[in-house]
């Protein structure tokens, strides 16, 4: 039989392109169309994202001891559904509160099920030498989707609607995610009779591999190595969804037009393809803290470059140099949590940072939204941010993994 992780490579592809494609880079074309028809103010409509986010913090820790427990097939078919059925009813709401509330808990449970920590357990589950390759492949979903969905969004809400473009949506995700949760997904490769990166298997003269040690809830918050891929990452995230998200309205304050300004999302989004690939190899050859290092230091480059240049052709290396090293990000925490606590663990780990995380990482777009209101600019933000990438750095050489699980066939010292 083939190794068949790369097919879980490309069902993690596919399940990052829907969830945050459907969910997070439509979400700004809706708005206008929602705002227009309902008669609710951008603010309003926009407090669906957020609430979105920190309901999904909140029950990522769930989700991550589930996938650890009963595997990536229940947890990813049920979350299509539930995220289906959220599609779904936003296309019946007519009040606020029921828009808002449908983003808090159906769009919320269901994404965190179907999405990333999902997948990136299914791959973290059939890759060890080779994770943060296919974890870097896995997650050019998320890049293209930030490529495909605006203007697809866009030619929906113009032929059929906002109401009927969320059907097609819940119609979209049952067609594309649930098939190949129920009938392709294979937990873990020794399911099959394989080994993780397709190894082959032990030859009877060698000693049986020495089991994956499981962790703990406690025992993980007090591993350094838990901190140094949640603190970095946080701070990190805070920086770069800021610059994402104004980078187009930096532009247009210099004077460029809108849609050259909005080309440049383009370019950040194409380069972040590249960036994920780079770096998750990278990452096998080189080592994970060696990886995020570069990758923070890439953005740390974009972002100088943003306070210098403010022609156009600049603006768009800058992207380039700033989207290349963002596509890192989250590729890269996913390795390093695999590097960490193993597989057995994985989902727990992953799933137990993201309240600590989210809260630091929403800070960052409004924020950076105060500075520009107060000061008229965003050069203070920008500097602050220049900081936040140095201060990345140097948690991630200080607060690096320091005693990590043992994976299967990849030796036999005890995991501490």
């Amino acid at each position: 039989m083939p190794f068949l992780g790369w097919r879980m490579v490309g069902v993690a592809f596919v399940a990052d392109f829907i969830s945050v494609g459907f969910m997070f880079y439509s979400f700004g074309v809706f708005i206008h169309a929602i705002e227009a028809d309902m008669g609710w103010t951008r603010s309003q409509v926009s407090w669906a994202l957020a609430a979105s986010n920190l309901a999904s913090a909140v029950a990522a820790p769930l989700v991550g001891r589930t996938l650890d427990r009963i595997g990536v097939r229940r947890v990813m078919a049920a979350g299509c559904i539930v995220l289906a059925a959220g599609f779904a009813l936003l296309g019946q709401v007519a009040a606020l509160w029921q828009f808002l509330l449908i983003f808090g808990t159906l769009l919320a449970a269901g994404a965190q099920s179907t999405g990333h920590l999902t997948s990136a357990k299914l791959v973290a589950n059939w890759f060890a030498a080779r994770r943060g390759t296919a974890l870097g492949i896995a997650t050019m979903g998320i890049s293209l989707s930030g490529l495909a969905m605006p203007p697809i969004a866009t030619a929906l809400i113009d032929s059929f609607g906002w109401r009927t473009s969320f059907h097609l949506y819940a119609a979209g995700t049952l067609a594309l995610v649930l098939p190949l949760a129920l009938f392709v997904v294979v937990n873990r490769p020794e399911d099959r009779g394989q080994r993780p990166d397709g190894e082959a298997p032990p030859a009877e003269h060698e000693a049986a591999p020495v089991p994956e040690r499981t962790w703990r809830s406690g025992e993980m918050l007090r591993e350094r190595g838990f901190w140094g891929a949640v603190l970095p990452f946080s701070i990190g995230f805070f920086a770069n969804s800021a610059v994402l998200t104004h980078l187009v309205p930096h532009a247009r304050h210099l004077g460029i037009d809108a849609y050259p300004a909005a080309a440049l999302l383009s370019f950040v989004a194409g380069a972040g393809v590249v960036g994920k690939v780079v770096f998750g190899q990278v990452a096998d050859r080189m080592g994970a803290r060696t990886a995020v290092a570069l990758s923070f230091a890439l953005q740390l480059l974009g972002v100088v470059l943003l306070l210098v240049f403010e022609d156009w052709p600049r603006m768009v290396a800058t992207g380039v140099v700033f989207g290349f090293g963002m596509g890192g990000m989250v590729p890269l925490q996913s390795t390093l949590v695999g590097e960490t606590f193993g597989r057995v663990s994985f989902g727990k780990a992953l799933g137990l940072m993201r309240p600590f995380q989210v809260p630091i990482h929403a800070m960052g777009i409004p924020f950076a939204g105060i500075v520009f209101e107060r000061a008229g600019t965003y050069t203070f933000a920008f500097q602050v941010f220049v900081a936040t990438y140095v201060l990345a750095i140097a948690m991630v050489v200080w607060l690096g993994r320091s005693r990590p699980a043992r994976e299967p066939g990849h030796g036999h010292g005890r995991a501490g």
